[in-house]
Protein backbone atom coordinates (compact mmCIF):
# COMPACT_ATOMS: atom_id res chain seq x y z
CA UNK A 1 0.00 0.00 0.00
CA UNK A 2 1.20 3.47 -0.69
CA UNK A 3 -0.15 6.67 1.18
CA UNK A 4 0.64 10.31 0.74
CA UNK A 5 1.91 11.75 3.95
CA UNK A 6 4.30 13.36 5.06
CA UNK A 7 7.32 11.42 5.57
CA UNK A 8 10.49 12.72 7.26
CA UNK A 9 10.85 9.53 9.20
CA UNK A 10 10.96 6.10 6.68
CA UNK A 11 15.07 6.93 5.94
CA UNK A 12 15.74 6.59 9.88
CA UNK A 13 13.25 4.09 10.26
CA UNK A 14 16.13 1.72 11.77
CA UNK A 15 17.35 4.13 13.93
CA UNK A 16 13.95 5.34 14.90
CA UNK A 17 13.41 2.31 16.55
CA UNK A 18 17.31 1.89 18.08
CA UNK A 19 17.41 5.38 19.19
CA UNK A 20 14.63 7.07 20.21
CA UNK A 21 13.53 6.65 23.87
CA UNK A 22 10.38 5.22 25.72
CA UNK A 23 7.80 6.52 27.48
CA UNK A 24 7.30 5.77 30.86
CA UNK A 25 5.29 2.25 32.25
CA UNK A 26 2.95 4.59 34.73
CA UNK A 27 2.70 6.52 31.61
CA UNK A 28 0.36 3.24 30.24
CA UNK A 29 -0.60 2.28 34.00
CA UNK A 30 -2.15 5.72 33.85
CA UNK A 31 -3.75 5.17 30.17
CA UNK A 32 -5.36 1.40 31.09
CA UNK A 33 -6.95 2.70 34.05
CA UNK A 34 -8.79 5.79 32.30
CA UNK A 35 -9.92 3.40 29.46
CA UNK A 36 -13.40 2.15 29.79
CA UNK A 37 -12.31 -1.01 29.19
CA UNK A 38 -8.59 -3.20 28.21
CA UNK A 39 -9.89 -4.89 25.17
CA UNK A 40 -8.63 -3.08 22.49
CA UNK A 41 -6.61 0.25 21.92
CA UNK A 42 -5.31 2.05 19.24
CA UNK A 43 -2.10 3.19 18.11
CA UNK A 44 -2.05 6.35 15.43
CA UNK A 45 1.27 7.49 13.51
CA UNK A 46 2.70 4.14 15.63
CA UNK A 47 6.63 4.68 14.05
CA UNK A 48 7.88 1.69 14.63
CA UNK A 49 5.79 1.10 18.08
CA UNK A 50 7.40 1.75 21.19
CA UNK A 51 4.06 2.99 22.34
CA UNK A 52 1.78 -0.01 21.23
CA UNK A 53 3.99 -2.34 22.64
CA UNK A 54 3.78 -0.79 25.73
CA UNK A 55 0.18 -0.84 25.57
CA UNK A 56 -0.17 -4.65 25.05
CA UNK A 57 1.16 -5.11 28.68
CA UNK A 58 -2.16 -3.34 29.36
CA UNK A 59 -4.86 -4.43 26.62
CA UNK A 60 -6.18 -7.48 25.21
CA UNK A 61 -5.29 -5.94 21.23
CA UNK A 62 -3.60 -3.22 20.22
CA UNK A 63 -3.65 -1.84 17.08
CA UNK A 64 -1.31 -0.14 15.31
CA UNK A 65 -1.07 2.27 12.19
CA UNK A 66 1.42 4.23 10.20
CA UNK A 67 1.63 5.18 6.87
CA UNK A 68 5.65 4.31 6.16
CA UNK A 69 6.40 0.68 5.03
CA UNK A 70 9.17 1.04 6.41
CA UNK A 71 8.64 1.98 10.30
CA UNK A 72 6.01 -0.65 10.18
CA UNK A 73 8.74 -3.43 8.62
CA UNK A 74 10.84 -2.11 11.64
CA UNK A 75 8.74 -2.11 13.79
CA UNK A 76 9.39 -4.01 17.32
CA UNK A 77 6.97 -7.77 16.92
CA UNK A 78 4.42 -8.25 19.45
CA UNK A 79 1.63 -11.07 19.73
CA UNK A 80 -0.72 -8.88 20.72
CA UNK A 81 -0.02 -5.89 18.69
CA UNK A 82 -1.46 -5.90 14.99
CA UNK A 83 1.03 -3.47 12.83
CA UNK A 84 -1.55 -2.04 9.56
CA UNK A 85 0.06 0.61 7.00
CA UNK A 86 -2.71 2.76 7.22
CA UNK A 87 -2.84 6.86 8.04
CA UNK A 88 -4.46 7.92 11.60
CA UNK A 89 -7.19 9.66 9.08
CA UNK A 90 -8.44 5.91 7.33
CA UNK A 91 -7.57 3.17 9.91
CA UNK A 92 -9.82 0.48 8.14
CA UNK A 93 -11.03 -0.59 11.95
CA UNK A 94 -14.31 -0.88 12.50
CA UNK A 95 -17.22 1.25 13.89
CA UNK A 96 -17.40 1.43 17.70
CA UNK A 97 -14.28 -0.54 18.42
CA UNK A 98 -11.55 0.64 20.31
CA UNK A 99 -11.33 1.29 24.09
CA UNK A 100 -8.57 4.16 23.75
CA UNK A 101 -6.98 5.48 21.07
CA UNK A 102 -3.26 7.38 21.36
CA UNK A 103 -0.99 9.77 19.06
CA UNK A 104 2.37 9.11 20.46
CA UNK A 105 4.64 12.29 19.34
CA UNK A 106 2.48 12.36 16.16
CA UNK A 107 -0.83 14.49 16.15
CA UNK A 108 0.80 17.56 14.55
CA UNK A 109 1.43 15.27 11.57
CA UNK A 110 -2.18 14.16 10.98
CA UNK A 111 -5.18 15.76 9.10
CA UNK A 112 -7.28 16.91 11.95
CA UNK A 113 -10.53 17.29 10.36
CA UNK A 114 -10.20 13.94 8.88
CA UNK A 115 -8.33 12.40 11.90
CA UNK A 116 -10.93 13.45 14.73
CA UNK A 117 -14.50 12.07 12.67
CA UNK A 118 -12.08 9.23 12.32
CA UNK A 119 -11.45 8.87 15.94
CA UNK A 120 -15.20 9.33 16.95
CA UNK A 121 -16.18 6.89 14.45
CA UNK A 122 -13.84 3.63 15.83
CA UNK A 123 -14.38 4.75 19.32
CA UNK A 124 -16.69 2.55 22.36
CA UNK A 125 -18.89 4.17 24.76
CA UNK A 126 -17.02 6.42 27.25
CA UNK A 127 -13.25 5.31 25.48
CA UNK A 128 -10.51 7.95 25.94
CA UNK A 129 -8.27 9.63 23.38
CA UNK A 130 -4.89 11.03 24.55
CA UNK A 131 -1.73 12.50 22.48
CA UNK A 132 1.19 12.94 23.87
CA UNK A 133 4.45 14.41 23.02
CA UNK A 134 8.33 14.98 24.20
CA UNK A 135 10.32 18.33 23.31
CA UNK A 136 13.60 19.31 23.76
CA UNK A 137 15.99 16.58 25.45
CA UNK A 138 17.85 17.58 28.82
CA UNK A 139 20.66 16.35 29.79
CA UNK A 140 23.11 19.00 31.30
CA UNK A 141 23.63 22.63 31.78
CA UNK A 142 26.66 22.83 29.36
CA UNK A 143 25.17 20.07 26.77
CA UNK A 144 22.26 21.63 26.83
CA UNK A 145 23.34 24.63 25.96
CA UNK A 146 24.78 22.55 22.88
CA UNK A 147 21.71 21.07 21.98
CA UNK A 148 19.75 24.40 22.18
CA UNK A 149 22.38 26.14 19.55
CA UNK A 150 21.83 22.75 16.99
CA UNK A 151 18.07 23.05 17.72
CA UNK A 152 17.42 26.79 17.68
CA UNK A 153 20.08 28.21 15.71
CA UNK A 154 21.83 25.46 13.09
CA UNK A 155 18.57 23.27 12.42
CA UNK A 156 15.94 26.54 12.98
CA UNK A 157 15.26 26.85 9.46
CA UNK A 158 14.99 23.32 8.52
CA UNK A 159 11.97 21.95 10.84
CA UNK A 160 8.80 20.86 9.10
CA UNK A 161 6.21 24.15 10.09
CA UNK A 162 4.13 21.13 12.04
CA UNK A 163 7.18 21.26 14.72
CA UNK A 164 5.70 24.27 16.12
CA UNK A 165 2.82 22.39 17.64
CA UNK A 166 5.38 20.26 19.95
CA UNK A 167 7.46 23.73 21.05
CA UNK A 168 3.69 24.99 22.13
CA UNK A 169 2.85 21.64 23.95
CA UNK A 170 -0.32 21.01 21.45
CA UNK A 171 -2.03 23.48 22.92
CA UNK A 172 -2.95 25.39 19.95
CA UNK A 173 -4.39 22.21 18.31
CA UNK A 174 -8.13 21.28 18.13
CA UNK A 175 -9.30 18.94 20.76
CA UNK A 176 -13.09 18.34 20.41
CA UNK A 177 -13.33 16.15 23.29
CA UNK A 178 -14.30 16.58 26.59
CA UNK A 179 -10.78 17.01 28.40
CA UNK A 180 -9.19 14.86 31.33
CA UNK A 181 -6.82 16.62 33.60
CA UNK A 182 -3.63 14.42 33.21
CA UNK A 183 -0.53 14.00 35.52
CA UNK A 184 2.83 14.96 34.75
CA UNK A 185 5.30 12.46 33.82
CA UNK A 186 8.96 12.82 32.41
CA UNK A 187 10.70 9.87 30.40
CA UNK A 188 14.22 9.30 31.36
CA UNK A 189 16.69 7.37 30.07
CA UNK A 190 20.79 6.51 31.17
CA UNK A 191 22.63 7.19 27.82
CA UNK A 192 26.16 7.54 26.38
CA UNK A 193 27.48 10.12 24.15
CA UNK A 194 26.93 8.01 21.26
CA UNK A 195 23.21 7.10 21.59
CA UNK A 196 22.35 10.77 22.30
CA UNK A 197 23.96 11.68 18.94
CA UNK A 198 22.26 8.58 17.57
CA UNK A 199 18.81 10.13 19.38
CA UNK A 200 19.73 13.61 17.42
CA UNK A 201 20.01 11.99 13.66
CA UNK A 202 16.56 10.90 13.46
CA UNK A 203 15.40 14.53 14.03
CA UNK A 204 13.67 15.57 11.24
CA UNK A 205 15.71 19.07 10.51
CA UNK A 206 18.97 16.60 10.84
CA UNK A 207 17.96 14.76 7.95
CA UNK A 208 16.68 17.88 5.99
CA UNK A 209 19.66 20.04 6.81
CA UNK A 210 21.55 16.97 5.28
CA UNK A 211 19.53 16.96 2.19
CA UNK A 212 19.63 20.67 1.47
CA UNK A 213 23.73 21.30 2.34
CA UNK A 214 25.48 17.66 1.61
CA UNK A 215 26.91 18.21 5.60
CA UNK A 216 26.12 16.47 8.94
CA UNK A 217 25.41 19.13 11.56
CA UNK A 218 26.10 16.29 14.19
CA UNK A 219 29.85 16.12 13.44
CA UNK A 220 30.14 19.60 14.86
CA UNK A 221 28.12 18.89 17.94
CA UNK A 222 29.45 15.95 18.40
CA UNK A 223 33.04 17.49 18.69
CA UNK A 224 31.72 20.10 21.20
CA UNK A 225 30.10 17.84 23.31
CA UNK A 226 32.84 15.45 23.24
CA UNK A 227 34.88 18.33 25.01
CA UNK A 228 31.90 18.86 27.80
CA UNK A 229 30.67 15.58 28.45
CA UNK A 230 33.06 14.25 31.13
CA UNK A 231 34.49 11.79 32.14
CA UNK A 232 30.88 9.44 32.73
CA UNK A 233 30.33 7.27 30.11
CA UNK A 234 26.45 7.32 30.99
CA UNK A 235 24.36 10.22 31.65
CA UNK A 236 20.38 10.98 33.01
CA UNK A 237 18.88 12.19 30.34
CA UNK A 238 15.27 13.43 30.17
CA UNK A 239 12.10 14.77 28.64
CA UNK A 240 9.36 16.27 29.99
CA UNK A 241 5.63 14.56 28.36
CA UNK A 242 2.94 16.82 27.36
CA UNK A 243 -0.34 15.31 27.58
CA UNK A 244 -3.92 16.11 25.78
CA UNK A 245 -6.21 13.39 27.03
CA UNK A 246 -10.56 13.42 26.77
CA UNK A 247 -13.12 11.07 26.47
CA UNK A 248 -14.75 10.73 23.00
CA UNK A 249 -17.75 10.24 23.36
Amino acid sequence: MTLNFKDHFSQVAKEYRTFRPKYPEKLFQWLANIAPNQDTALDCGCGTGQAAVALARYFDKVYAVDPSPEQIANAIANEKVMYQVASAEQTGLSRNSQDLVIAAQSLHWFDLDRFYPEVSRIARQGAVFTAFSYGLVTVTPEIDKIIEHLYYDILGQYWPPERQHVDEGYRTLPFPFREITAPSFVMTANWGMSHLLGYLATWSAVKEFRSQTASDPLKVVGAELQEVWGQEDLKTISWPLVIRAGIIK
